[in-house]
């Protein structure tokens, strides 16, 4: 279906393997699970590209709507806030303090990042 090579560059091997290596660490296992985890992502990045680029032919929306799917961005700390505080559900005469301890930590770093 693609022309996108699946096999890494030796390079980008090179540089794999420059950032996960721990002389001081013998935990090879960890370091292989590093590698192959990179490489699998890799060629999941490969592959999508090339469906995306494909789809794209069509129109081009529906390559940018494929890959907004299957690699969505993380929400901003506003939007997790928002997403909390709106999780809370409040009621009239709700107390702030029956927020739970992660909704709260959201909203506290949220709030700390405003400007005074």
């Amino acid at each position: 279906m693609t022309d996108y090579p699946i096999t890494p560059p030796p390079e980008l091997v090179v540089q794999w393997i420059k950032e996960c290596d721990r002389p001081d660490d013998p935990r090879w296992q960890d370091y292989e699970q590093d590698i192959a985890t990179r490489a699998a992502r890799w060629g999941a990045d490969q592959e999508l590209e090339a469906c995306c680029e494909r789809l794209s032919v069509p129109c081009p929306s529906y390559g940018r709507e494929l890959r907004n799917a299957r690699r969505p961005k993380p929400q901003s700390l506003k939007e997790q806030a928002l997403k909390a505080l709106h999780s809370a559900s409040f009621q009239p005469g709700t107390d702030f303090r029956q927020i739970d301890p992660v909704r709260s930590a959201v909203i506290r770093r949220a709030l700390e990042q405003l400007d005074d």
